[in-house]
């Protein structure tokens, strides 16, 4: 993961054009198909996939395979996957160390010989015909909105022949920041700033920051059916159920700082 690379003048232009290029084409979720397809044609791959994952639930939150986007579901595979997860060092890399940044891939932690003889690589990927991976891995939103164990990755994959290379690797690494920033401007667009009034945000931000309901009602002097109140109608403004959904929802890019005293009034019923 730190061996040294080297990215042309060409490949810098190239990229200056997919960082500035105007995108629009938001699917239903994940990254607009035309960047995808923009990447695909930097970094040579057979596939591309845009994963949410939850590792703790082991649950996929989102799954955007290429450009079509058009896969339907394996549950059987999907159970493989989990039941090798852990044991696989690339793919539970993220979790074990907490770290976000760095591209990897397979041949960072095996040799070809131990990558063939894993039950990730038998049982998963060996059907899929997949023998090289490049993974982008980033936060599931921002601080307050993620939760244990969920990230935001996006696979590179390739059948048998060359692997990626250190210049494949950096060029990944230097338009990471940027398709983060794209994930998040098509979110915004998918769901636009919810309209709540100014108790309904004061109650949010105070469940995102942690606070139960019996708490939010003893810092605001009223009852908790109050608080359940506000809550239940800041619930159906933005068309959630739970409490976590709300947050999410309602601060997409993360809790901002404290809600100033100033505009912490009491709640009335």
């Amino acid at each position: 993961m730190g061996r040294s690379s080297s990215v042309s003048d060409l490949d810098l232009r190239t990229l200056a054009g997919i960082v500035t290029e105007k995108r629009t084409d938001d699917p239903s979720q994940g990254l607009p198909p035309s960047l995808l397809s923009d990447l695909m044609g930097q970094i040579r791959c057979d596939d591309l996939t845009v994963a949410g994952f939850d590792s703790h639930r082991q649950a996929w939150w989102l799954t955007q395979v290429g450009p079509d986007g058009d896969e339907t579901p394996d549950e059987a595979a999907d159970l493989t996957h989990w039941e090798h997860y852990w044991d696989c060092q690339p793919c539970s890399y993220p979790d074990r160390s907490g770290d976000l940044s760095s591209v990897v891939t397979i041949a960072d932690f095996y040799s070809a010989r131990q990558w063939h003889s894993t039950g990730m690589y038998t049982d998963y990927y060996r059907p899929l015909g997949i023998e090289h991976e490049l993974m982008l891995c980033m936060p599931a939103g921002t601080p307050g909105t993620g939760g244990r164990g969920r990230t935001l990755r996006m696979f590179l994959f390739r059948g048998p022949g060359p692997d990626f290379s250190e210049r494949d690797r950096a060029l990944l690494t230097l338009l990471r920041p940027h398709l983060y920033e794209a994930y998040l401007d098509a979110e915004r667009r998918r769901h636009p700033t919810p309209r709540l009034t100014p108790r309904q945000w004061q109650l949010l931000h105070l469940l995102a920051e942690g606070h139960t309901n019996v708490q939010i009602a003893r810092r605001l002097g009223v009852s908790e059916g109050t608080v359940r109140k506000h809550l239940e109608n800041a619930y159906r403004r933005l068309d959630v159920s739970n409490r976590m959904a709300a947050v999410t929802r309602a601060f997409p890019e993360g809790v901002p700082g404290p809600f100033p005293h100033s505009e912490m009034p009491h709640v009335q019923g």
